[in-house]
């Protein structure tokens, strides 16, 4: 079940008003099988791979604070736990990428021999309840938090339909404080249900709007056999699409998860806040799905040893977190050749700390809107051309794209119709660049601290009606949906 389905519209009211009218003891039940409804509607076999998950971080939990002092018997539970879970993971999401791998090492090699893999489909959302999964099993192994020991809460905890598929990652500590206190929530927050109605519907018009209609344009674009005769100006603005494409699609879903949980009384994490507006590679990770960012900073970053044993190890802890956040996205070694780009310039920024500083000070300071301007454009620059990798099918493609890139530059594309023949027509296109153009607005204003939500929230009753009837309105009329709506699916749901 998609968020931005007719499906979801209608199960998501039935939800929280049952929610809200069942007796208290029975809240949590009830989202529980909601979520797992919710799960099952991808393919319900898979949601016992989401139950083995529960399962065995559940138990892990407990048997490590049973254990509490005795050092080897929680190794070997925290390492039963973390093969069961990461060896899921392994096996759905990349045992065939293994497999093609040492096909073409052999190949390479001389070699015929050939393994046949099973065919198998990835299950929706598994590195994010993963993920999730051990990082709780990993903050009890640290007495960071107690074990819980209501199976009911913890499942929850792990299912939670809103950030199931592709997040945010939540943390225990955070989330499960929450689901305690579902039964203490009040029946009806009229401003709750507000804030996140709002919230929720402009995700849908990122989504809807923009992400899915820019969509269009790069598919007719980045396609193996046609690239080549899209090189230049063509193929920039192709990359800068699916730039906005892939922020308003993933920004999206969050945004319809977080207003669904505000309705419902749940707080989840943000997980982007304005990452085209970072000034450095390093500000757009602190921007960009910050949870993912978070998990991987704590639960990989620091034990590597982050940057305690010097500037030697540190880089490398970096290139290693990178590395396995491309392999994360996914199985393929462009997934990983993305990772690496970002690994790479983070640790070009470290290493070019001080003279740049010099420069931007001979220039007029930091904090001057010029040079504030130059390293934002700069920073989505490298960032956009970074995202062709993710975008690409493999290695090949990626480095023909950005050859193309920089290739048959003709400024006159942009104003003589060409634009035009490549899914979007002259109407749509506009519409897309004034959708853009109030992205680019809100971003501003959210950089600048305004909570837009919020103030809409609070405005007079006859003002709320009009704007939400035009918003609804907007995403009806121009929003990109159809018989073919499953072709522009989350894109992160692949993950």
């Amino acid at each position: 079940m998609q968020f931005n389905s007719l499906s979801y519209l209608v199960f998501f009211p039935i939800v929280m008003i049952t929610f809200f009218v069942i007796p208290k003891k029975l809240r949590c039940p009830w989202l529980l099988l909601a979520s797992y409804f919710f799960y099952g509607c991808w393919n319900v076999k898979y949601a016992a791979l989401l139950f083995l998950a529960t399962v065995s971080s559940y138990a892990a939990g407990i048997l490590l604070e049973k254990a509490k002092g005795a050092k080897g018997r929680r190794k070997a539970i925290l390492a039963g736990c973390l093969l069961v879970n990461f060896g899921m993971l392994g096996f759905f999401k990349y045992f065939s990428f293994l497999l093609e791998t040492i096909h073409k090492v052999i190949a390479m090699l001389g070699g015929q021999v050939r393994l046949s893999a099973p065919d198998v489909l990835l299950p929706m959302g598994i590195s994010f309840f993963t993920f999730q999964a051990v990082g709780y099993v990993m903050d009890i192994w640290r007495e960071k938090i107690k074990a819980e020991r209501n199976i009911v809460r913890y499942a929850l905890f792990l299912s939670f339909f809103p950030q199931l598929v592709a997040g945010p990652i939540e943390r225990a500590e955070e989330f499960l404080p929450q689901i305690r206190e579902a039964e203490n929530l009040n029946v009806w927050d009229e401003k709750r249900i507000r804030h996140g109605t709002a919230i929720m519907l402009y995700g849908y018009f990122m989504k809807m709007v923009i992400a899915d209609r820019a969509a269009i344009f790069v598919d007719a674009v980045f396609q193996p056999d046609a690239f080549v005769n899209f090189q230049g100006t063509i193929s920039w603005v192709a990359a800068i699409f699916f730039s906005i494409q892939i922020y308003c699609d993933f920004a999206g879903y969050t945004l319809i998860a977080i207003g669904s949980a505000k309705a419902l009384g749940f707080h989840l994490t943000d997980n982007f806040h304005t990452p085209y507006l970072a000034r450095s590679i390093r500000d757009f990770w602190s921007r960009w799905h910050i949870s993912l960012t978070g998990w991987f900073r704590d639960y990989l970053y620091f034990p590597l040893g982050g940057n305690r044993k010097g500037k030697l190890r540190k880089y490398l802890n970096v290139m290693i977190v990178f590395l396995v956040s491309g392999l994360w996205h996914g199985a393929g070694w462009h997934f990983v050749l993305w990772g690496g780009i970002h690994g790479g310039l983070r640790v070009l920024e470290e290493l070019t700390d001080k003279p740049r500083k010099a420069i931007r000070s001979f220039m007029g300071g930091a904090e001057t809107f010029a040079i504030k301007l130059w390293q934002t454009v700069c920073t989505f620059l490298l960032v956009t051309i970074a995202w062709v990798a993710f975008r690409a099918a493999s290695i090949g493609q990626a480095i023909g794209y950005v050859k193309g890139m920089f290739s048959k530059f003709d400024p006159w594309v942009l104003v003589d119709g060409s634009l035009y023949r490549l899914g979007l027509d002259e109407k749509e296109f506009h519409l897309l660049l004034i959708a853009i153009l109030i992205l680019i607005v809100v971003d501003v204003l959210t950089y600048r601290k305004k909570r837009l939500a919020e103030l809409f929230t609070e405005q007079p009753l006859w003002f709320r009606w009009i704007a939400t009837l035009v918003f609804i309105g907007i995403i009806v009329v121009f929003g990109v949906y159809g018989e073919n709506y499953d072709a522009t699916a989350f894109l992160y749901f692949q993950f």
